[in-house]
């Protein structure tokens, strides 16, 4: 005992040591800092680069180097998005450079003052410069190599400049790491998407989009940027365009029209053509095939780190989704992340942009180190616009973008409603539905209801599905899927086509309707038959994060028109219903919230000191169970062993004395006894809530005590426990498994509710619950994560007859996956029927254990059911040693004194007798009465 003061006391001055510890390194940490030295002055540059299919086509990329103030350091390349140029990137060269980075801004060929044309990113002309550009920084001293030649460089950029760093690290080998934002995969599905498809879309990944081919024209997006790289006004630096003519204006020059702008040739057709036709060509497919980074991903091997905008019409989340996927498959280290921004939001802010850094800081070393940013997939989810026009932003984050380096997307199915409608694509093409202004949704979140009445459908346009108000919170989080049918209505204008626009709407108990993301999935159905016969496809919703209030319901609108769009001028009917199980698959990826802002030093010396509290208490818990925890590795595939326990209190005779039990796996094991037998004393201890006086409990091999990390691995129900009466019971386990701090995904929601037999019923408030209900949902959440032992005390308690078949079906089906259970009752006719074993206890000893046959057949006594009872009695008398014979109408008994039920049959079947019925004599009921006194009755 002298021994335990010291401990304590040791203990007591780790617990001090680490207080002081941590206070005193806030104190430090919030002291003034040490002032980072200033960084050279930047210095700019116009370089001369080759470029073009021959690579003769001289042009010059105007750039500018910021240096840290240590050098050689590791180097970015900066890229800036369409319509830019290196100024628009200045500012966050100079924050990479204060990190410690060289940093590489310059203009893009047909941008700012570098000159050239406009190519999208051609591999023979941007990405080709890039590559020269490469070749500069290698000879620049400020710049950290890893050989002659090669640089230590990533590369990043937005939207333009972030499908740069895609092409240049799946062409250039020199590149290190990357970090693309808001930027594409296939430039011909972000410009010319079709979200419909006859086969079915695969809904691993959160976000994955259709990409069929023969898309719809994105003609609003595609004008804004076209006409961002077509001023027809020259710079100075350009060469002139001719001779001046007599009246003193210059001569159009010869090649190029002035519609073009700066463009090269072969993107300028491209745009006219799908400008003119609302359709594109081969050679415009094949243009736009050229520039995509989908044909280089298969090449890239670099950590990426992809940061896409959650308010994008230009490029949606499948657009990363894509991009992660093939990266991934490649071979290269992934992390995705989504933010509360895009093309129709804010641009990624300065702690986003400091995320972006740490990627470069630890994979390209030789800055200030950092921790390892992961693969982690994050997301933002955005409130509703404050009055001071701030909008609250949480971060989610889980392990891994799921369906690639983790589970499936967690989907969750709402069934929808609505009948068959007739839907008219009017001549023309209008008047047509809105429902967003490109660029523009940030603007509308802040203009409240003014800016949700923008997005509008035309009456006759329009075929509409609603679900049900939900009755608990779900979070949507990528790309909804549904599948539609769609026919042509015999006797009406048909072209054969159909161009079709769908979007979710969110719709309030008031009616209020809010257009998700601002945002539709375009789709483009083909070979639509004369005859009326209806075309199924399924369809990719546009990709989004929104959290769905209770009360709130869900529209599916499908149109014929939008302002957005460039649509058929052929008048057509359409008929529009729903195909498939007629629900909307919602995405829902699960994870842990956490928050990007600062924490001031002086609540991080209050948490500094909790944190050194539970570290003392943590070191406290591991000595302690270092102490009693123990394992046998001859025991490790043995649920349950319950060897001498005792559980004895002063002055009182022992609640349990000397009990031993072995519980095999895949066995239903009634625990029968008296009031006062010692049932629930040994089920406490079980789950480490009482501590033995002598024994020990060995579940999976690990002894048992208070808190032992083997206890994970079991569920239980001692005492009925109490549910919210206003969450549904779906949310309540929620709730209650989230309190454990497991990850949500090994809940096993779906499967749990399946083997309690809720049903739809999980997702209604549990005050309108039955008795039975409550029991089956308690049930259930001892079932989270489908514990390898299941402890019930009582479980039928409060429940009538059809309600105990039930229960008894439950634990049928949850001990038939080969886990185990240990049920307590004093209902023995269910417990003859339900379990596969018995024990039985009375004054907190052991009675008996074994099979429940072995228990009712105590003595051998058999009855059989035949049709010729004396005859049967008669040939049953001929097997030597045989007890006594009975006959009691067409049953007779037989006390068979050690001798099989098997060899009885087998006499009465020679004989010539029909057995139609064998069994024990006894119910469990009798066997139990005699084993523990009929005064127990």
């Amino acid at each position: 005992m002298s021994a335990s003061p010291r401990r304590r006391k040791g203990l007591a001055l780790i617990a001090l040591t680490c207080v002081a510890l941590v206070v005193f390194g806030a104190f430090l940490w919030s002291g003034d800092e040490k002032p980072a030295a200033t960084p050279e002055a930047p210095r700019e540059a116009l370089l001369d680069v080759l470029d073009g299919p021959g690579a003769n086509e001289r042009v010059q990329i105007d750039v500018t180097l910021f240096a840290p103030a240590d050098t050689p350091a590791p180097s970015i390349l900066l890229a800036h998005g369409f319509g830019g140029s290196k100024d628009d990137t200045a500012a966050q060269a100079q924050e990479l450079a204060q990190r410690g980075f060289t940093v590489l801004t310059y203009s893009s060929r047909g941008f700012g003052r570098s000159t050239g044309k406009i190519a999208l990113n051609d591999p023979d002309y941007e990405v080709t410069d890039a590559r020269q550009l490469l070749d500069w920084l290698a000879r620049q001293p400020e710049v950290l190599r890893d050989g002659e030649g090669d640089p230590k460089v990533g590369v990043t950029g937005g939207s333009y400049g972030g499908a740069l760093s895609l092409l240049l690290a799946g062409t250039d080998r020199r590149v290190d790491a990357i970090a693309p934002v808001m930027t594409y995969n296939d430039l011909g599905q972000a410009l010319l998407p079709n979200a419909g498809s006859r086969d079915q879309i695969d809904g691993s990944t959160p976000a994955r989009g259709a990409a069929s081919a023969q898309g719809v024209f994105k003609q609003a997006w595609a004008g804004l940027l076209f006409s961002a790289g077509s001023s027809p006004e020259h710079r100075a630096e350009d060469p002139p365009q001719g001779p001046p003519t007599s009246d003193g204006a210059s001569a159009t020059p010869t090649g190029q029209p002035l519609t073009c702008g700066s463009f090269t040739e072969q993107v300028c057709a491209a745009y006219t053509e799908v400008a003119q036709t609302g359709r594109a060509g081969q050679s415009t497919l094949d243009l736009l095939d050229r520039v995509s980074p989908k044909t280089v991903t298969s090449s890239i091997k670099v950590p990426t780190l992809l940061v896409q905008g959650e308010r994008d019409t230009l490029f949606g989340l499948d657009q990363a989704d894509a991009n992660a996927r093939q990266i991934s498959a490649a071979g290269g280290k992934v992390k995705t992340i989504w933010f509360a921004g895009g093309h129709d939001g804010a641009s990624p802010d300065a702690a986003l942009r400091g995320r972006i850094a740490d990627w470069f800081a630890f994979h390209l070393g030789g800055v200030p180190p950092v921790p390892d940013p992961g693969t982690a997939f994050e997301y933002d989810i955005a409130g509703r616009p404050q009055r001071n026009g701030e909008i609250p932003v949480r971060t989610v984050s889980a392990p891994a973008y799921p369906g690639v380096h983790a589970e499936r997307t967690p989907r969750f199915a709402l069934q929808l409603h609505g009948a068959v409608t007739q839907v008219v694509n009017p001549p023309g093409g209008s008047p047509a539905a809105t429902s967003s202004l490109p660029g523009a949704g940030e603007v509308l979140d802040a203009a409240g209801s003014l800016g949700r009445s923008l997005a509008r459908d035309l009456p006759g346009q329009v075929a509409v599905f609603r679900t049900d108000p939900l009755d608990s919170q779900l979070l949507v989080s990528g790309t909804a899927q549904t599948r539609i049918s769609v026919a042509s209505v015999p006797g009406q204008p048909a072209t054969g086509d159909a161009v079709l626009f769908t979007k979710l709407y969110d719709v309030g108990p008031d009616q209020q309707r809010s257009l998700i993301g601002n945002a539709v999935s375009p789709l483009h159905v083909t070979g639509l038959p004369a005859d009326g016969t209806p075309v199924e496809v399924d369809v990719a919703l546009p990709g989004v994060v929104h959290p769905l209030e209770t009360g709130h319901r869900l529209e599916l609108a499908v149109a014929t028109t939008d302002q957005a769009y460039a649509v058929p001028r052929e008048p057509a009917v359409h008929r529009i219903g729903l195909a498939g199980d007629g629900s909307v698959s919602i995405p829902s990826v699960r994870g842990e919230t956490t928050t990007g802002n600062s924490v001031p030093v002086a609540p991080l010396v209050g948490i500094g000191i909790i944190i050194a509290a539970a570290l003392a208490a943590w070191v406290i818990s591991l000595i302690r169970r270092k102490s009693t925890d123990d394992v046998d590795p001859l025991l490790t595939d043995t649920p349950l062993l319950i060897a001498g326990l005792t559980k004895s209190y002063p002055e009182k005779p022992a609640a349990v004395q000397d009990l031993s039990i072995r519980v095999e796996r895949g066995q239903i094991v009634g625990l029968l006894g008296p009031n006062g037998a010692g049932k629930t004393t040994t089920l406490r201890m079980l789950l480490g809530l009482l501590k033995p006086s002598a024994g020990q409990i060995r579940v999976f091999g690990h002894r048992v005590a208070g808190g032992a990390p083997v206890l994970s691995r079991v569920g239980s129900l001692v005492e009925t426990p109490g549910f919210l009466p206003h969450l549904s019971g779906l949310d309540n386990l929620r709730y209650y498994w989230a309190a454990t701090g497991r990850p949500m995904l090994q809940a096993r929601f779906d499967e749990v509710l399946q083997i309690a037999g809720l049903g739809t019923a999980a997702r209604r408030p549990v005050r309108t619950y039955s008795q039975g209900m409550k029991q089956r949902l308690a049930i259930a959440q001892a079932m989270l994560g489908l514990p390898e032992l299941l402890v019930l005390d009582e479980p039928t308690n409060g429940l009538d007859p059809p309600q105990i078949h039930q229960m008894r079906e439950i634990l049928r089906r949850y001990a038939s996956t080969g886990r185990t259970v240990l049920v307590s009752s004093h209902l023995l006719a269910e417990v003859e029927q339900t379990c596969t074993h018995v024990v039985v206890m009375q004054n907190g000893r052991l009675v008996t254990a074994g099979s429940v046959g072995d228990i009712v057949s105590v003595n051998g006594e058999a009855t059989f059911r035949v049709d010729q009872p004396e005859q049967a009695a008669e040939a049953l008398c001929t097997i030597e040693g045989l007890g006594p014979v009975e006959t009691d109408g067409d049953l007779v008994h037989a006390d068979l004194a050690g001798h099989s039920t098997a060899v009885a049959v087998n006499v009465l079947v020679a004989s010539g007798i029909g057995v139609h019925q064998v069994g024990p004599r006894r119910r469990l009921e009798d066997a139990f009465l005699q084993l523990v006194g009929e005064d127990h009755r």
